[in-house]
């Protein structure tokens, strides 16, 4: 009889890519399938955010996306009788290598992917449909059928749902998928414009609506995004329809030439009721799904899949209980939700039609939108929000603060920053990190020796002196998806190893 495979990951988009990118580093055995027969041509999203980068660097991919990218600082906000011109993401963050938005078109990340994942000898396989799902004990019993139209059954201990809005692994799991649609069309376009300035996101604020220009590079040097006026005629998305919008939200001096893509859809602000229903998860869209403010999908999306796999890889390798899968749910759904109500407040903000929302966007964010966004501190809060930087574990089992905590410093559940520069390179590696501060005279390996006992694979340590994120002698035990697990003061190793004796036991059930 055929072992059965560890981890089956339906839909290869940028969530279902670095899922498997990280099963991958860790060995783990898994196919990726998806009913596409192609990769997105399309740009779709087209940010990545900060946080997603620092994630994603493990896996050596994140220079070849800022290389591809455009790291744009400046917003270029149209108003109605002026334009003003306001930085971004100038505000200095010292805590991450990447302190900047990056647009990218969404087929150049997959791309990207794509190629890290072949020169690993992984293989999409595309045209590949999930057509049923079964759970049958411990182990989930799953029916694909190939561009042939050839069926097979694949029997698999997990299976991990990044197929989409629509999911198939959600629907044959059970998982009800809860929320609202919201009651506007709006229309995308991968086009190329006279008359922008290029490097800038370009805003034109009305109060009918509002109509963005985001720069891509490729597949078209700009991406439109504009509500459908109520009073527009329905029907194919043309680029007589796009100009004619453009020039009715102020744009009446730009020429829209050359499309790429056009297309009109709905938005739906909708999250599932739970991600996990036996061996069966759920990840990026299939899991929440929202307005595209802020630019927060794709990257909750590819978080989502990064902290999920290593969670599989060692219970599937036998180096974690179970227990530790049932984390994810416990992590990643209050962020699901936190970024489903962050962007519905921005897209109602810049979208309603509700006449005090719309004086607002008409009358008082003209006046009062240079003076808010010159001063640091509004910026820095945005940016941090946007960004994903502040996202935190501190309420999961996983992140536990020794007897001593630090005063200072980064806590257990945080994300490690990369302070002093650096740090979140040495600790990249597949794997976790410890880090231990002050003299190296204090660690010696005899006192090491209980915690590290039959998890030397699994654990890195780094002596790093003086010079860490916390004051003061410390230790701090790094997650494989580069939130602190563990933080405490002193020297003492007690707690540490009770941490690595639920989470890394010798002896895992």
């Amino acid at each position: 009889m055929t072992a059965p495979l560890d981890v089956l990951v339906v839909g290869a988009g940028p969530t279902g890519l670095a899922l498997a990118a990280q099963l991958r580093a860790y060995g783990t055995g898994f196919r990726i399938v998806d009913r596409s027969l192609d990769r997105v041509r399309e740009s779709r999203a087209l940010g990545i955010q900060p946080r997603t980068l620092e994630a994603l660097a493990g896996f050596g991919v994140t220079d070849a996306l800022v290389a591809r990218g455009n790291p744009a600082m400046r917003l270029h906000l149209h108003l109605t009788r002026r334009t003003v011109s306001l930085p971004l993401f100038d505000i200095g963050l010292p805590d991450t290598p990447y302190p900047f938005l990056l647009f990218l078109a969404q087929a150049e990340t997959e791309n990207v992917l794509g190629e890290h994942l072949a020169a690993r000898d992984v293989t999409v396989e595309r045209g590949t449909e999930l057509i049923g799902l079964e759970q049958q004990g411990p182990h989930v019993v799953c029916r694909l059928r190939g561009r042939d139209g050839t069926e097979e059954t694949v029997t698999a201990r997990y299976v991990v749902g990044c197929d989409g809005a629509h999911s198939t692994v959600r629907d044959r799991a059970g998982i009800d998928f809860e929320g609202y649609a919201y009651p506007h069309t709006y229309l995308l376009a991968d086009l190329d414009v006279d008359g922008l300035e290029p490097g800038a996101v370009h805003s034109f604020m009305t109060g009918g609506g509002m109509l963005f220009f985001f720069p891509l590079g490729s597949p078209a040097p700009w991406r439109l995004l504009a509500v459908r006026p109520s009073d527009a005629p329905d029907g194919k998305v043309t680029l007589p329809l796009l100009q004619g919008i453009a020039d009715r939200y102020g744009a009446q001096d730009l020429v829209l030439r050359d499309p790429v893509w056009m297309t009109d859809f709905r938005l739906h602000n909708r999250g599932a009721a739970r991600y996990r229903s036996g061996s069966c998860f759920l990840a990026g869209d299939a899991a929440h799904i929202h307005s595209p403010a802020g630019a927060q999908g794709m990257n909750t999306g590819i978080q989502d899949a990064l902290n999920l796999g290593w969670k599989l890889a060692l219970v599937c390798r036998g180096a974690a209980p179970r227990e530790l899968l049932e984390t994810y749910g416990t992590e990643r759904a209050p962020v699901g939700r936190e970024v489903r109500r962050f962007t519905d407040r921005a897209f109602t903000i810049g979208t309603s039609p509700h006449p005090v929302l719309r004086f607002a966007r008409s009358q008082l964010v003209p006046r009062l939108a240079p003076l808010v966004m010159r001063a640091r501190a509004p910026r820095a809060w945005v940016f941090r929000t946007a960004s994903e930087l502040g996202i935190h574990y501190r309420r999961s089992p996983a992140s536990t603060t020794g007897p001593r905590p630090p005063r200072h410093g980064p806590r257990a559940g945080d994300r490690l920053p990369d302070r002093p520069q650096g740090l979140q390179a040495r600790t990249a590696a597949p794997g976790w990190h410890l880090l231990l501060t002050g003299p190296p005279h204090l660690w010696p390996d005899q006192r090491l020796a209980p915690v590290l006992a039959g998890r030397e694979d699994l654990i890195t340590v780094h002596r790093l002196g003086e010079r860490s994120p916390w004051p003061g002698v410390a230790q701090a035990l790094v997650r494989p998806d580069g939130h602190l697990g563990y933080v405490a003061s002193g020297t003492e190793p007690e707690g540490l190893r009770d941490y690595v004796a639920r989470w890394l036991p010798t002896d895992p059930a």
